[in-house]
């Protein structure tokens, strides 16, 4: 365990499209080496065979993001103490959201999905999102991306054989309705990916960025770091030069997981928010 004897010993992993908690499979093994507790759980119908949710992907098509923030916020609020919470692309916009609502010790979003209020579009973000959203009929429908896909999305720093690799490894289908929510967010009052800008009592965020990432190009979350300017609670951006969306598995991957913890371990909260009463 780390030094600092009041810091979380608990992370909570959250991941994002397209993938399931075994994307985290090295992240885990490395900071319960260090001495954390970790849960990486995977979306709310994803949990079981990842074989099985390939052939069969109907369980998921109606899933949104509301059940998804709610899924880890029952989670984290089953803790003895608040964890650091970290999620990869819509995985960070989870974090995003339950640092909102007041729960965490500290949040770090890694590639994270941009938030309602973020009207960046590079065009590679477009391109990585086009086989889900070319279709509106993939609202409610679980959508694939084929190995070229992931490439483009994920594995382009990556040579074609380790992104193949990749993709037959991590890869599954996922609901068309959270990329839906997201891409029209800020045409939606009630936008489940809101969060309060100038929320002054939540917990330290970390915003973390790939250089090379074509689903969620660091513009995005650069944005979104001067967005919580507003807030006089801790907010940070790292950019990693030449990484790729799949960060947290391309070979390099130990120095995003290690500056995330080590950054969210020296600025956690050591104590809940106290309650507006």
């Amino acid at each position: 365990m780390d030094a600092r004897s009041d810091a979380p010993d608990t992370v909570v992993l959250i991941h994002g499209l397209w993938l399931t908690a075994l994307s985290w499979e090295k992240w885990v093994d490395r900071y319960e080496k260090r001495g954390f507790r970790v849960i990486a759980r995977s979306w709310p119908g994803t949990e079981g065979d990842i074989d099985e949710l390939r052939r069969d992907p109907s369980g998921i098509e109606h899933l949104g993001i509301e059940e998804i923030v709610d899924h880890y916020e029952a989670i984290v609020k089953t803790l003895d103490s608040p964890p650091i919470i970290m999620g990869h692309s819509f995985g960070g916009a989870v974090t995003e959201v339950l640092l909102d609502r007041g729960l965490g010790a500290a949040g770090v979003g890694i590639d994270a999905a941009q938030m309602k209020g973020i009207k960046r579009l590079p065009f590679a973000q477009i391109k990585s999102s086009f086989p889900v959203l070319r279709s509106p009929a993939n609202r409610h429908k679980a959508v694939a991306l084929n190995e070229h896909e992931f490439r483009y999305a994920f594995g382009n720093t990556l040579s074609e054989e380790d992104s193949r690799a990749n993709w037959a490894r991590y890869a599954v289908p996922s609901p068309g309705r959270v990329l839906f929510q997201a891409a029209f967010a800020n045409f939606n009052p009630h936008a489940a990916t809101h969060v309060d800008y100038a929320n002054a009592d939540r917990a330290p965020l970390l915003l973390i960025g790939g250089g090379a990432d074509h689903t969620v190009p660091p513009s995005i979350d650069r944005a979104q770091a001067r967005a919580y300017g507003r807030s006089t609670a801790i907010t940070e951006y790292k950019e990693f030069p030449g990484r790729s969306h799949f960060t947290v598995g391309e070979p390099g991957w130990e120095a995003v997981a290690d500056y995330a913890l080590d950054w969210a371990v020296e600025h956690a909260r050591t104590a809940p928010p106290v309650a507006a009463g």
